[in-house]
């Protein structure tokens, strides 16, 4: 599962404006999106992510991304940095 990936990774960078930034400079591996995140936000995300040619894949839940990621907060987006 994607969690996994978000746990295991060496660099990564949460929240929705500096996945866009980092998809936009050539940087990103690959995205995570919680799908219970607000719709027109992760579309953004998809929408770029799809342009740059980067892979995408969709978790259940904001809350568990936030956590993978180690922070106290949700996470609507995710992006592992190559």
């Amino acid at each position: 599962m994607s969690y996994e990936k978000v746990l295991q990774a060496d660099h990564i960078i949460v929240g929705t404006k500096q996945t866009v930034k980092a998809l936009k400079k050539g940087t990103v591996k690959e995205v995570i999106i919680a799908e219970d995140a607000d719709y027109y936000v992760t579309s953004i995300v998809a929408k770029t992510a799809q342009q740059e040619n980067v892979p995408y894949t969709y978790v259940p839940s904001m809350r568990k991304l936030g956590q993978a990621c180690r922070i106290e907060v949700n996470a609507a987006t995710v992006a592992i940095i190559s």
